[in-house]
């Protein structure tokens, strides 16, 4: 019994070195400052309204035909379609589908080194996802492997979907 409590700590010290840094949502903190509005998203299928944010200095490098930096969050708030009492969205004056009640925030943030861990069916290079209530409190129920396998697709695009609306948005 003697040399297997002496050997537990060795073994626990392996174990832990050999163990890679955890991937996670934990990474991605709901921003302070919500950034600069760059792009909405109608969504008439899914009866949604959906506002792009990201920080001003990651849009005019975007802009500037430069990578997105590590330490970029870029915010997406999702909005209920205002609807009519056939259910269908209803439109504004200026074509766009009316804002209702908020449904929540996600936020898609990068990283020095993130998303080493995940395999390569999985890994948007170095972002990691992470969903919050419209209060800012993190869901912790989510899924969030959708995030990393739809974003997989934009993997020439830095794995951004929004990259032409930052290329294009008002300064």
């Amino acid at each position: 019994m003697r040399s297997i409590l002496k050997l537990s700590p060795i073994a626990a010290a392996i174990a832990l070195a050999a163990t890679p840094a955890l991937a996670g949502a934990d990474k991605v903190a709901y921003p302070k400052d919500k950034g600069v509005l760059y792009g909405t998203v109608d969504r008439a299928d899914v009866k949604q309204v959906r506002e792009l944010y990201a920080p001003k200095a990651v849009v005019d490098a975007v802009k500037a035909g430069k990578p997105i930096p590590a330490g970029a969050p870029l915010t997406m708030y999702l909005f209920k379609a205002k609807v009519n009492d056939k259910g269908e969205p209803v439109k504004g004056a200026d074509g766009r589908l009316q804002k209702g009640d908020a449904i929540a925030h996600f936020v898609m943030a990068k990283g020095a080194g993130w998303g080493a861990e995940y395999a390569a069916d999985m890994r948007n290079g170095e972002w990691e996802y992470r969903s919050f209530a419209p209060d800012g409190k993190p869901n912790e129920k989510a899924d969030l492997k959708p995030c990393f396998t739809c974003h997989m697709k934009m993997k020439d695009q830095d794995f951004v979907f929004s990259v032409p609306a930052m290329k294009t948005a008002a300064k």
